[in-house]
């Protein structure tokens, strides 16, 4: 049998940077296959059957192996024994230390020079720089991500990725975000020399062999991750955490359905399932395939009346995101069931022209800071156990503890990157069909983010295209979660800016073409829990108290007549439609109002923002859109 010679070449020499990743016959595969054999060599599987792999997994892992120089190779399975041995070694070594007034919750530090996000090193790597970042005014530099040429790219992955895992064992997950052979869901197969990455992994995504058989012919996106420290280790390991701080790097081929993570050990930046698969390159498949990959929670409501309503909502880190998606109504006889926390993929059906949503993700990656039985009691009893908790302080009695925890917990230590990472099944209130893998219906999309002045607490755009809109035009108070500091006031449009996957001008007018005939399309809010007065007080008490915003919401969606008030960026609660019973000291008036002079002002920066950044690629209906809200405040 002969098989095509070029079809060996990469294993002869395959720079970190080239892709050799093409589909092979299954007449070749036979000849292929004792190769990648050969080429493994007496690399000693700790692990699983590399024979039965998949043949193009078996070609990837061999090609990197072969780059990376593991010691040694280990298929995961995603069983409770498997989690068992890594954890044991774990705790062993020093990485992880069991918190003791939990059922299997383990704490663990960072070197403190490892974050959870880096944007500065987060690339999309595109052979048209446009197919990445807008065509930004002369002199501006892009907001919305970070281009690098195939041709740099290769120079900095083979700069950092040959031998890299030397003396470190590679880790095989092969993953799922959504229930694994869904229509929605996608295949991901990450390699890693990070048993931290493995333990999350397991919690945040379906880490199971069965992602090998649902494989068939459809293609599966290629996640590798370093910490970037091969041994022996020259420079001192801090909190028994390795990663490379100093050589970040953090790279996505949307064409090629490949991210390439070397440094990090930590949040986003290796667990790639996360940020990276799920809005990244997922946004290009979507846009590719006509759906969207989106950064937003789901979450059924449920009325008095037994009605359920499923409800999108996006907002920038530490905006209240999980606290809505898992809200404890204060209003009598509601039911608020999540979803999901995080992030949203949908897609119009063609049966009913309805949005449906699902959860890619399997478990919540939360911002401990600020979480507490007062402002989230669904995700505490959620992280009771089974969880990963990274940066936070232990107490005397084996608890955890951070900023929020100060009448529940007497230390007073914490560190504002910290996470935890928790089985959403754990969830008390997760909804029955968080796992449908036909998703449940979309009747809304919320918009929303930290505006201490002049938004109202909540208003609804007057159509689809005014929401897109509204959505470019999100603002919030930078958070902790990025490398931002202080708390000025950024853009951050559809609350996807640090996630980006591609050209945003391109992004907007795949939204607006999702409006078809036949489609029945979500109406589009906007919320801000976060309005101050002159004194500097919350205007709204927010958390549980939400459910009074989404009771407006719901009554409008059913077509209530006279609860509405029109304005010019959008429709208010009248006075009396928000029920505020049981609520003193509420000043609705304040709290509505659109002040026309903040407006103005906000009409002429987010202009220039758009025009700025944006600039010719913006779409003609969203310029449009922009033009007539400015008019209608300028009427005021």
């Amino acid at each position: 049998m002969s098989v095509d010679p070029n079809l060996l070449t990469p294993f002869k020499k395959t720079p970190a940077g080239e892709s050799s990743l093409r589909e092979i016959s299954a007449d070749a595969y036979y000849v292929i296959n004792e190769v990648v054999v050969k080429r493994l060599g007496h690399l000693p599987i700790y692990k699983g059957d590399f024979h039965l792999l998949p043949p193009k997994v078996q070609r990837f892992v061999a090609e990197k192996a072969e780059l990376m120089r593991p010691r040694g190779i280990y298929i995961c399975d995603g069983t409770e024994h498997e989690s068992e041995e890594i954890v044991d070694k774990l705790v062993e070594r020093g990485m992880l230390s069991p918190l003791k007034a939990y059922h299997n919750n383990y704490i663990c530090r960072t070197d403190p020079k490892d974050v959870a996000r880096v944007e500065s090193k987060t690339w999309m790597v595109t052979n048209d720089k446009y197919d990445t970042v807008c065509r930004t005014a002369e002199g501006v530099e892009p907001l919305m991500g970070h281009w690098m040429s195939p041709n740099d790219l290769s120079t900095e992955l083979d700069s950092r990725f040959p031998g890299c895992m030397a003396g470190r064992i590679m880790y095989v997950i092969p993953f799922s975000m959504g229930p694994v052979g869904g229509p929605l869901s996608k295949i991901g197969v990450q390699l890693t020399d990070s048993n931290y990455v493995v333990l999350s992994m397991r919690i945040m995504t379906r880490v199971t062999h069965e992602v090998f058989d649902v494989l068939g012919n459809s293609d599966f996106t290629r996640c590798i991750h370093s910490v970037g420290l091969p041994r022996p280790v020259k420079q001192r390991v801090i909190n028994h955490w390795p990663c490379n701080p100093d050589r970040v790097l953090i790279a996505h081929r949307p064409p090629e359905r490949e991210i390439w993570s070397f440094g990090s050990g930590y949040g986003g930046n290796s667990l790639l399932g996360k940020k990276c698969f799920a809005l990244r390159i997922a946004s290009n498949i979507a846009k590719d395939e006509g759906w969207m990959a989106e950064h937003m929670l789901i979450m059924g409501v449920t009325r008095p009346c037994g009605q359920e309503h499923f409800i999108a909502a996006a907002f920038p880190s530490a905006c209240g995101k999980t606290n809505l998606a898992m809200l404890e109504p204060t209003l009598p006889g509601w039911k608020v069931r999540c979803v999901g926390d995080d992030i949203a993929w949908m897609k119009f059906s063609k049966e009913d022209g309805r949005l449906y949503a699902i959860n890619p993700e399997a478990g919540f990656f939360g911002v401990a800071p600020g979480t507490s039985k007062k402002t989230n009691p669904m995700a505490v009893a959620t992280f009771q156990a089974n969880s990963i908790f990274t940066n936070v302080a232990e107490t005397a009695d084996g608890e955890y503890y951070w900023e929020g925890l100060e009448d529940e917990v007497k230390d007073k230590s914490y560190h504002p990157n910290s996470r935890f990472a928790a089985p959403a099944r754990q969830c008390p209130i997760i909804h029955p069909k968080w796992e449908d893998p036909q998703g449940v219906p979309i009747d809304a999309i919320i918009f929303g983010g930290r505006r201490p002045a002049g938004v109202p607490l909540v208003f609804e755009t007057n159509s689809w295209l005014h929401g897109i809109y509204t959505g470019a035009c999100l603002k919030s108070e930078t958070t902790a979660a990025a490398e931002h500091k202080g708390k000025s006031v950024m853009h951050d449009p559809m609350a996807m800016r640090p996630f980006m996957g591609y050209n945003f001008g391109k992004y907007l007018q795949h939204w607006i073409d999702l409006e078809q005939p036949g489609r029945i399309m979500p109406k589009i809010y906007h919320v801000n829990w976060f309005r101050k007065s002159a004194e500097g007080k919350f205007l709204w008490p927010g958390y549980g108290e939400n459910i009074r915003v989404i009771d407006w919401i719901i009554k409008r969606l059913d077509g209530v007549e006279g609860i509405g008030k029109e304005t010019a960026i959008g429709t208010v609660p009248t006075p009396e439609s928000l029920n505020l019973d049981g609520l003193d000291g509420v000043k609705l008036d304040e709290l509505m109002s659109v002040p026309k002079e903040y407006w103005a002002e906000d009409a002429v920066e987010v202009k220039n923002f758009l025009t700025t950044q944006v600039g010719e690629d913006l779409p003609a209906p969203i310029r449009n859109e922009m033009e007539q809200q400015e008019k209608r405040i300028n009427d005021m």
